[in-house]
């Protein structure tokens, strides 16, 4: 294919995937945005493929085989509440896959014996920031899915640990600043390569699980910012391109959900554990003030309800419960009940986690309000229904100064005339304390499975 006729084919795919990660995001043109990206991703690894004289198709056919079959597989065995975890896989894979396309381009060339002039500071640089940034992509996600799968169950938390960090950080760019000094002398890239794998881990090892949707989505960026870099040691003005949109956009959904949880964007990268303020013994919390209640009690306030809100958290998703939801909006609105959901940013395991769930139950998009438009609305609202959720209507972040999610913004459920809190014990959430919303006056307490949970107030309304 003449080099022409292959940019201009690569233009075109940058184009498709410009408008698709526009439409991807908002609910209602995901699917579109999703198609075009895709139909982009298509017409850039044809118009490689062709861009080549010499090629194994039998290799490549046989990676395309087995890839497409372990994508299918895993596209319809994973649960919708593994999808975090598949997600930190995938970014793990992207930043792999330039570790292993920029080394294979740099030990190709050496073994070449091209002149000295022939390994150009473009090669030698870029290779650099794609290994390095690669590494830590690969090595931080593994540790990543570790942590969301429930395999790696402790925050590996010592002392010094930031000096060693930063130790290793410094150590990664002098190899490859040595990589680029020495013309690609190879001890030096497998030195880059060790020193940030280990960085990878040492970084994410103390993140918990409060933090986890952050870390994923910085792992995200980190993986665009490495294919980027590939594409600038294979002169792919594609790949440049496609790296550079992940990277760019990934990054500023890691600032907006820092900004969701009150988070330091430099602490996440940097591994810096969330605080745990003061030691709560939840059992002395909580003793004698919890009001307990029903599936026909609560289907008798609901009965008196005028407008409910509904929290979905990530016990909803571990239960399975938003069909059970849906059908409870349903009924609502069957009795002219307003029914709406308040998102927060950060429920579940990563952005977008409550939407995508709502989604696949049927609910309407325009009822999904972020939290920002959610919360002038509490003060109206008659019932708050919390499914699942803790740690995102806490409103200790709102009134305890010395709480480790001071300042985080939540939604303002409290603020509700009646809040129903649906969740299967006073067991913390991420961020590992005791929830005053739990024994408010306002508040009570269902406890049980989300879906079993919902699914007897639903039988309850349509006794009344």
């Amino acid at each position: 294919m003449q080099i022409e006729l292959a940019n201009l084919l690569y233009l075109l795919a940058a184009i498709l995937f410009v408008f698709g990660l526009k439409g991807l995001t908002h609910p209602r043109t995901a699917v579109r945005g999703n198609i075009l990206s895709a139909i982009g991703m298509f017409i850039a690894v044809i118009t490689a493929l062709a861009s080549e004289l010499e090629l194994n198709w039998a290799v490549i056919l046989a990676g395309l085989g087995i890839g497409s079959l372990i994508g299918a597989v895993l596209a319809v065995k994973t649960q919708m509440t593994a999808i975090p975890q598949l997600v930190a896989l995938f970014n793990g894979f992207g930043g792999g896959a330039s570790v292993l396309v920029a080394g294979t381009a740099l030990i190709t060339t050496a073994h070449a014996m091209i002149e000295i002039v022939g390994m150009t500071y473009q090669l030698l640089i870029s290779t650099a920031v794609a290994v390095i940034i690669g590494a830590v992509t690969l090595f931080g996600s593994l540790v990543a899915f570790g942590k969301l799968a429930g395999i790696i169950k402790k925050s590996l938390v010592f002392y010094g640990q930031r000096i060693i960090n930063g130790l290793l950080a410094a150590g990664v760019v002098v190899c490859g600043v040595l990589l680029v000094v020495t013309s690609g002398e190879i001890m030096w890239f497998w030195a880059m390569v060790s020193l940030a794998s280990v960085l990878g881990i040492l970084l994410v090892m103390p993140i918990g699980g409060a933090d986890m949707p952050v870390v994923i989505a910085a792992l995200n960026a980190y993986s665009g910012l490495a294919a980027c870099g590939t594409g600038f040691v294979l002169n792919n003005n594609v790949l440049v391109i496609a790296g550079s949109l992940v990277g760019t956009s990934g990054l500023i959904l890691t600032r907006i959900m820092c900004k969701a949880m009150n988070r330091s964007f430099t602490n996440v990268i940097f591994g810096v554990p969330m605080g745990s303020g003061g030691k709560v013994d939840a059992d002395e919390f909580y003793e004698g003030k919890i009001k307990s209640t029903s599936a026909d009690e609560v289907a008798m306030v609901l009965e008196t309800a005028r407008k409910v809100v509904v929290v979905p958290g990530y016990g909803m998703a571990v239960a399975q419960a938003q069909h059970a939801v849906r059908d409870m909006t349903r009924i609502l609105e069957a009795m002219d009940v307003d029914v709406t959901f308040a998102i927060h940013p950060v429920a579940g395991r990563m952005p977008g986690h409550m939407n995508v769930l709502l989604a696949e139950a049927d609910i309407a998009y325009d009822k999904l309000l972020d939290l920002e438009s959610a919360n002038p609305t509490f003060g109206q609202t008659d019932v708050a229904i919390v499914v699942g959720a803790n740690d995102v209507v806490n409103p200790d972040a709102r009134n305890n100064p010395d709480s480790p999610i001071a300042g985080m913004p939540i939604l303002d459920v409290d603020r509700s005339k009646t809040v129903i809190v649906i969740k299967r014990s006073l067991s913390p959430g991420f961020a590992g304390i005791p929830n005053p919303l739990f024994i408010a006056e306002n508040a009570l307490m269902f406890f049980g499975d989300g879906k079993k949970a919902v699914g007897e107030i639903n039988t309850a309304l349509k006794e009344l």
